[in-house]
């Protein structure tokens, strides 16, 4: 099967986009848009680090974040969204969950929830059939989701052998030249993970403290 996205050569390099961390560029963030459209693999950053995304129907490109980050098949992908409408198409909540996200987000938590039919199947969990979704406060990330009209998957910039997401454009550009498609540089980015909420069950349970306050999830 052929891929969308246009066959890099060994020489090609990834374009690399400077925007303004609180008021991003929107000319070019279409830019950026319109690459990702045509199934390329970005490297952006977010308020935990930088992310490897691209989008949720994006086969190739979910390949080259696994052989990028050496992923096992049990990996979770995060579906990052705009806003609770656009998230609620990808999982199912309750009135009681509903809530809760709806008062802590955009924020800096991840949430893990039963995954509806929108989601592949290989982006789940293989026993629980839930899939870890996020709105985060990112102004480059929100305007990224805004125009791109649909949610990126992503994956947390973590190479093998490193013990934090790479925070910087710079230096994303420099080890990942060749192997993405898209650097979006922004300034130095937090590397603070995200907090972890599993809300799959009837009570919400706090899997990882992060940036997110747990207060609310305890």
């Amino acid at each position: 099967m052929t891929s969308g996205r246009p066959t890099r050569s060994v020489a090609q390099v990834a374009r690399f986009f400077e925007v303004h961390p609180q008021n991003p560029q929107q000319r070019t963030i279409n830019q950026v848009v319109q690459m990702i459209q045509q199934d390329a693999l970005i490297a952006y950053p977010t308020d935990s680090g930088y992310a490897l995304g691209c989008r949720l129907g994006n086969v190739d490109g979910v390949e080259r974040i696994r052989e990028l980050r050496r992923l096992d098949d049990k990996h979770h992908y995060t579906i990052v969204c705009h806003d609770f409408a656009q998230l609620s198409q990808f999982v199912f909540v309750s009135n009681k969950v509903f809530r809760l996200i709806k008062a802590h987000t955009p924020g800096s938590y991840t949430f893990i929830l039963p995954a509806t039919r929108e989601v592949p199947r290989r982006f789940m969990n293989p026993k629980k059939r839930t899939v870890g979704v996020r709105i985060p406060p990112n102004p480059v990330v929100q305007a990224l989701v805004t125009t791109l009209g649909e949610p990126l998957l992503s994956s947390t910039l973590l190479m093998p052998g490193d013990h934090q997401p790479m925070s910087d454009g710079w230096e994303v550009k420099e080890r990942l030249d060749h192997a993405v498609d898209v650097v979006i540089d922004a300034g130095e980015c937090g590397t603070e993970p995200t907090t972890v909420v599993d809300m799959s069950e009837a009570e919400p349970v706090v899997v990882r403290v992060g940036a997110g306050d747990p207060t609310p999830f305890e």
